[in-house]
């Protein structure tokens, strides 16, 4: 039987790549708590760290231009982290690790997988270069939903959060993905010792 992980996130598109990523190591999603940003999750970090004191906490937040590396965010961040807190950092963004199953990520967005970049954590804007791919997609739902129209101020498209929803749920591989993206594969690793 899988541990349940309580877990906090920054967005809703976190959730299944939560849900996906604690399956890989032989857990499960337990209550979800966040959902508001990073400054929300920062803001509650202490707090959540006091309750991993107890049972086995999972707090997801992309690292963006916030620190030189994830290793320096966690410190800054979370300096005695509980002996239950996995506290792990996505380099850049959540979306560079869907980027790293670079397959299905062409398959699903019906693009060129020549076009999907080999290293997705030196991306300086992952989100950006997901939307970007999908402005050369072969289908004009996938343009539409995550592409924003012209003349608005939105970074991504209408749909932008239920096709990544969609991606990451039924095709998007943490196996593959963790291959390409060294801290999906230590995020995977350090959910294990909660397993064990």
């Amino acid at each position: 039987m899988s541990v349940p992980v309580t877990v906090a996130l920054e967005g809703p598109t976190d959730k299944p790549l939560a849900r996906k990523i604690l399956a890989r190591a032989g857990l499960e999603l337990g209550e979800v708590f966040g959902l508001r940003g990073k400054a929300h999750l920062d803001v509650n970090l202490q707090g959540f760290n006091a309750a991993a004191a107890w049972a086995p906490w999972f707090v997801l937040r992309d690292l963006d231009a916030d620190a030189p590396c994830a290793a320096a965010l966690v410190k800054a961040k979370l300096q005695q982290p509980a002996p239950l807190m996995r506290f792990r950092v996505a380099v850049r963004e959540g979306e560079a690790w869907l980027l790293g199953d670079r397959l299905g990520v062409a398959r699903f967005f019906h693009v060129p997988i020549a076009k999907v970049p080999l290293r997705p954590e030196q991306l300086a804007n992952p989100k950006q270069t997901l939307v970007n791919l999908a402005r050369r997609s072969k289908r004009r739902e996938v343009r539409r939903g995550m592409v924003p129209a012209k003349g608005i101020s939105a970074v991504v498209g209408p749909e932008y959060t239920a096709l990544v929803i969609d991606f990451v749920t039924n095709h998007w591989r943490v196996e593959v993905a963790a291959a390409q993206c060294p801290s999906l594969a230590r995020c995977v690793a350090a959910l294990r010792t909660l397993a064990a």
